[in-house]
């Protein structure tokens, strides 16, 4: 494969990472806010794991960002159609934006809830800035977890068209997933 072929190992690396975080912080927050408040585990180390890689998403969703500008592009696979390169753009810069928007929704509702007790990140905590309040808290709640789910149906969207040039386009023109191995 030639090297104009490919995404640069940077990038590589920044797009496997921020595919493990994503998808573990929606599973751990499906599974937090899917238990009882008095399962004592859900306040005492699921919701600061949440808010500590959530933080560390949003960064390194925003390295990724500054990575890819200052990047070459690879060059599309030849076999692709020109709805799917239209749709491939479209999906791809919708979850770069939303790998920092859903963090920041999150870091948001974490601030103004009047109840909160800060935005941990590993070994400080995150100054709260913005005011407390619960009406707030209860929008930007509501953001982040349509965002979150947005976010999830468009990772489920871009995978099903890697296994569909994978797997079911004839040949390997269009076959895309080699571009990020």
């Amino acid at each position: 494969m030639n090297r104009h072929d490919r995404y640069i190992l940077p990038m590589r690396l920044l797009h496997w990472t921020r595919a493990a975080l994503i998808l573990g912080l929606i599973a751990l927050g499906w599974t937090m806010t899917s238990l009882p408040d008095s399962t004592a585990a859900k306040f005492e180390w699921m919701y600061p794991v949440h808010k500590e890689f959530g933080v560390l998403a949003f960064l390194i969703g925003t390295v990724a960002l500054v990575v890819r500008r200052h990047s070459a592009l690879p060059r599309h696979p030849a076999g692709l159609a020109a709805w799917e390169i239209i749709l491939s753009n479209i999906v791809q810069y919708a979850m770069l934006a939303l790998a920092i928007i859903v963090p920041l929704m999150g870091y948001a509702m974490s601030s103004s809830f009047s109840q909160s007790d800060g935005v941990p990140f590993f070994v400080t905590d995150l100054p709260e800035l913005l005011p407390k309040n619960d009406h707030a808290f209860a929008l930007f709640a509501l953001a982040h977890k349509t965002l979150a789910y947005t976010l999830l149906a468009l990772v489920m969207l871009h995978i099903m068209g890697v296994l569909k040039h994978r797997f079911l386009d004839r040949g390997r023109s269009a076959d895309v997933l080699p571009r990020m191995l």
